[in-house]
């Protein structure tokens, strides 16, 4: 089993590819909750919770309104999710001794480099989709504003008009990510789809620092002994979960800063932000610590499945099958 490990480049692009659309299906609701929570302002809360967010999303801009931004990831997640699972085993090769056991210490020097050579792909990829994300968020925004003006001015009939008005809700203007791109080319170049770079660098190399460790220990409590090290299907997901949920709440203040310097188009009274400094500053200021916490809870419910598929799919070996080489049995106990 131990000498089926290494997976070829195609496998690798295969594995990625089903686990990404798969996980990204499953949980872009959620993350799209957390990306709408993390750039709300204090005084302009419009969500109250993940369930209220989504609640109001389906009503505003209809069921696919949650999948606002899902193509981008759909699209680019496959390269990405390739990238760091073959660059972490790359590392962890390059770093081994005669094929040895690792430090922990290597293990997470291996992480990190894998965390580097994703964010080339990770950071255009968070930019265009938090901008369709966030579209619907500032779009319900700039409706709240004249509907509370109305009840003020209108009084109880106001009210009782209001409740019987049978007018659909405002449509959220559709922006496409080739709309998105195409404009940034047009106005900044290539360097404004990596806007954030700073602070991507910043969430992803500390999330695969933590991650990878973490998972390869899980991982390997599930071996059955020394002489046979196959883990079955299920420990392979409950590892990544668990790896998963731990390693996105550590670097969810991380992500926090990452997603309100991606933000380009603002809210009515919402700061701008001169980079990674100038964002936590301004944060702390006007928001206190507990901003950083933003969306913590949804990014563990995003990230948490999304690797556990990504490593059943991994090491389960769909690539593997499709090429014509022995998959690992899915049923192994």
């Amino acid at each position: 089993m131990a000498q089926q490990q290494p997976m070829s480049l195609p496998a690798k692009l295969i594995n990625g590819g089903v686990a990404g659309m798969v996980g990204v299906t499953c949980v872009f609701p959620i993350d799209l909750a957390k990306t709408r929570l993390q750039n709300q302002r204090s005084g302009q809360q419009l969500y109250k919770s993940m369930l209220d967010c989504l609640i109001k999303t389906v009503k505003s801009e209809g069921y696919f309104g949650m999948y606002r931004g899902a193509a981008v990831n759909l699209t680019l997640v496959t390269p990405e999710k390739a990238i760091k699972l073959a660059a972490n085993d790359f590392f962890r090769h390059r770093l081994s001794k005669d094929g040895g056991r690792l430090t922990v210490f290597r293990e997470m020097l291996a992480g990190c480099c894998a965390g580097m050579c994703q964010v080339t792909i990770t950071t255009p990829m968070e930019m265009l989709k938090i901008q369709l994300q966030d579209a619907g968020r500032l779009a319900q925004q700039r409706v709240m504003p004249s509907v509370v003006t109305t009840l003020k001015l209108g009084g109880a009939s106001a009210v009782l008009s209001r409740s019987y008005n049978t007018t659909p809700s405002p449509q959220v203007m559709r922006v496409s990510a080739t709309q998105i791109t195409r404009e940034l080319l047009r106005t900044k170049g290539v360097t404004g789809l990596y806007k954030g770079l700073g602070a991507t660098l910043l969430r992803d190399m500390p999330f695969s620092i933590v991650y990878f460790p973490l998972f390869a220990h899980l991982h390997q409590l599930g071996q059955h002994s020394r002489e046979d090290p196959s883990v079955p299907f299920y420990w392979s997901f409950m590892s990544g979960c668990m790896a998963g949920c731990v390693a996105a709440v550590t670097v969810s203040p991380c992500d926090v800063i990452k997603t309100r310097l991606q933000s380009l188009k603002k809210g009515a009274n919402e700061e701008t932000y001169n980079g990674v400094v100038d964002c936590v500053r301004k944060i702390l200021k006007k928001e206190g610590p507990g901003a950083f916490l933003k969306g913590a809870s949804c990014r563990a419910l995003v990230i948490a499945p999304l690797f556990g598929i990504a490593q059943v799919v991994y090491f389960v070996g769909v690539g593997e099958y499709l090429l014509g080489y022995t998959p690992y049995n899915i049923y192994s106990t």
